[in-house]
């Protein structure tokens, strides 16, 4: 009996984990997609310097 909870909530935390990738993937591409570009390559600008990486 212990086996089927261990497996349902196994089961459970599986389908909580897609549904919440889903999500932010689909608020990262919502809001990628409503962002000015200039808004987007100052973002990637900054974190290429602040990681290290050379970009000019």
């Amino acid at each position: 009996m212990s086996q089927l909870i261990a497996a349902g909530s196994a089961s459970q935390s599986k389908v909580l984990s897609i549904l919440f990738v889903a999500l932010l993937g689909a608020g990262v591409l919502f809001l990628a997609g409503h962002a000015q570009s200039a808004v987007l390559h100052d973002a990637a600008h900054d974190m290429r310097h602040a990681t290290g990486f050379p970009c000019h």
